[in-house]
């Protein structure tokens, strides 16, 4: 069978940091198996990319703040509160004024994202690919939104079906950082720039389910993350503490560890647990929020915070660790969410201790998988908490449950074949409807003669 060509439109790929280039990377690995061949359409990229995948890098002017930066003297690295001298703990609290300012610029400035120097670069790469090449399908993966605004330029003018891809939600996002003002009219750009898509997915059924109801006209999949198979080590050696391990960003004010900390040292005043044998890391900042915790529940000697870590090494954390900690988003609306790192905990296969947020689909993926609990109270919390330390005494290993067959369902693998399946049916509705129009125009002809 004769491979298919698609154009995959992204701004994350590896090597761009991030946990949105680990779902790119999977589908540019697998979708070969499924008869599709990928090409990578991405701005410049900080290194040098597989040489499996064929990855096409366009010019990009960099990102809008970074260039505003520049035009004022300033790193384009650092943060511009830190560079004009905002205390730490100032430039960290909820409520900076100086915050509200930098957003509503950028509200502003970066419309409809960070990214929008790159759409030109982008649409003059896939206009000479596509007049060269024979491509039967794109599929553009959000963020950034403008991806999805590539895609219907080319759209427009080459006529061929378009999967839209949004890991997160455009508009409807949970996190999405701007007022009402702005979600308004970037609502109807989202309706707009979507208007020609064939078929929409997301990671999750709650948010297929927001899709529909905006973009009521066009079929919406769910199409989860996953984990790479190849990185999945059957076996490793655990650390000798009670080692309790979090690898990723923390987003003050969205995901709480402080439960953990109350609960941990609430144990060791009543003697149930000793402290000399439990290690909380941290790998992925050092928030002055966070700091002033620990110390708040004297557990200097129990906690540490490490700077973010490369990939391999946040990896072999993951495995050598007890027990790997998951912050579900404090949020009401956050039940459709799956954290990106949820995926790679289920590859390093060790079990997963998720708290805060509502009960949602971590919840459900933990239960169908074993291979971790989702606590969402105190109580829940210092009785999980005790179980796995009484098997960490017992046997010098907290014990992993989880079932093979059913965490298999969200390997990169499954991801890429649901994609392909999508692919496929796409092109088949092309045909169709140009089979369609090709026997119409043959009747009128034959009517006409």
């Amino acid at each position: 069978m004769d491979s298919k060509q698609v154009l995959v439109i992204t701004y994350y790929f590896p090597p761009r940091p991030g946990v949105a280039s680990l779902r790119l990377r999977g589908l540019a690995k697998y979708l070969p198996e499924f008869g599709w061949e990928p090409i990578i359409l991405t701005p410049t990229l900080p290194g040098d990319p597989d040489t499996r995948f064929r990855v096409i890098q366009t010019p990009y002017p960099g990102d809008v703040t970074a260039r505003w930066k520049r035009r004022l003297g300033l790193s384009a690295d650092k943060g511009f509160q830190e560079q004009i001298g905002i205390p730490r703990a100032l430039r960290e609290s909820k409520a900076s004024f100086t915050g509200k300012v930098i957003n509503l610029a950028k509200a502003i400035l970066a419309y409809p994202d960070e990214q929008k120097g790159w759409y030109r670069f982008a649409v003059s790469a896939g206009d000479d690919l596509l007049k060269r090449e024979h491509f039967d399908a794109m599929i553009s993966s959000s963020v950034p939104v403008t991806c999805h605004r590539i895609a219907k330029a080319l759209k427009e003018k080459y006529k061929i079906p378009w999967i839209a891809d949004l890991r997160d939600l455009w508009t409807q996002g949970h996190r999405y950082p701007y007022g009402t003002l702005r979600r308004l009219f970037e609502r109807r750009l989202e309706i707009n720039t979507l208007s020609t898509v064939d078929v929409l997915v997301t990671v999750s059924e709650p948010l297929a389910q927001k899709l529909r109801i905006l973009h009521r006209d066009k079929p919406v999949i769910t199409i989860p993350n996953g984990y790479d198979p190849d990185e999945v080590v059957k076996s490793a050696q655990l650390t000798e503490e009670f080692t309790i391990t979090y690898t990723g960003q923390l987003y003050q004010g969205k995901q709480d560890p402080t439960p953990l900390l109350r609960v941990i040292a609430g144990l060791a005043s009543e003697g149930q647990i000793d402290l000399k044998a439990v290690k909380v890391r941290f790998y992925g900042g050092t928030p002055y929020w966070l700091e002033k915790e620990i110390k708040r529940y004297k557990l200097e000697e129990v906690v540490s915070l490490y700077p973010t870590v490369p990939r391999d090494v946040a990896l072999q954390k993951q495995r050598e660790s007890q027990i790997l900690l998951l912050l579900n988003w404090d949020d009401p609306n956050g039940v459709g969410i799956y954290t990106g790192k949820v995926f790679e905990y289920l590859a390093a296969r060790r079990p997963i201790l998720a708290i805060g947020g509502p009960r949602g689909v971590v919840s459900e993926l933990l239960e169908e998988t074993g291979a971790g609990v989702h606590v969402s109270d105190q109580e829940g919390l210092k009785r999980t908490l005790m179980e796995y330390y009484e098997q960490f005494r017992m046997h010098g290993r907290v014990l992993y449950n989880g079932r093979e067959a059913k965490i298999a369902k969200y390997s990169h693998l499954e991801m890429a074949q649901r994609f392909a399946a999508v692919l496929d049916a796409c092109v088949k509705q092309q045909i169709k409807r140009q089979y369609g129009h090709f026997i119409s125009v043959i009747k009128e002809n034959f009517k006409k003669g």
